[in-house]
């Protein structure tokens, strides 16, 4: 098999009360561990059994769509496991911080703006920050499993931070209250694994 389901590296109660133990164990065990076991049926014998996943997002569009939604389901949420912690939060630093303050004027607008793109996504999707090919930051939003590496992406670019804004990521906890649930977010984003995804 390709692929694995990554260890989450904390506790399922790791990040309450902002992200329940429950959603993270039906998140991980269950959603992720389908978009893991699908898009390892999907490339069964075939050459992209040999690809990193990015490598298969950077080419979606010669892929079938199981291997577009679960290859972008399994690169989504192995992003998304690190970009949180535990007793984080807080605000980022250094080169991160001047990059941000470049972009969006200050780090309050960022919040602003992302937060706006992951209550505007109609229906399922993920909000990004991104690191663009001039390594300038901005903030989009993709569809379903969709992600700003794929070459179908309306805007391109690195994800250095996402968040999942489809129902079973927040639905136990916050119902239909997406805006909290995006607010709650940033008491455990992870900065220092933002800055590493910055900086390569």
């Amino acid at each position: 098999m390709a692929f694995t389901l990554p260890a989450l590296p904390y506790a399922f109660n790791a990040l309450e009360p902002h992200i329940d133990a429950r959603t993270m164990e039906i998140h991980h065990g269950k959603h992720h561990n389908a978009y893991v076991t699908n898009l390892n049926n999907a490339i069964a014998g075939k050459p992209e059994e040999n690809l990193s996943i990015e490598e298969i997002c950077k080419n979606i569009s010669k892929y079938p769509i199981a291997v577009r939604n679960n290859g972008g389901g399994h690169y989504n949420h192995s992003l998304f496991w690190t970009v949180m912690a535990p007793n984080a939060g807080g605000a980022p630093t250094g080169a991160l911080a001047d990059a941000i303050n470049a972009a969006f004027g200050t780090f309050d607008e960022l919040k602003t703006k992302f937060n706006t793109a992951a209550a505007g996504r109609f229906g399922s999707g993920w909000a990004w920050l991104i690191k663009d090919s001039a390594g300038k930051l901005a903030i989009t939003s993709t569809p379903n499993q969709d992600n700003p590496l794929m070459d179908v992406a309306e805007v391109k670019g690195t994800p250095i931070l996402g968040l999942d804004v489809w129902e079973h990521a927040y639905y136990l906890n916050y119902q239909n209250r997406r805006p909290d649930y995006a607010a709650a977010f940033w008491n455990v984003v992870n900065w220092s694994e933002v800055a590493k995804r910055f900086a390569k």
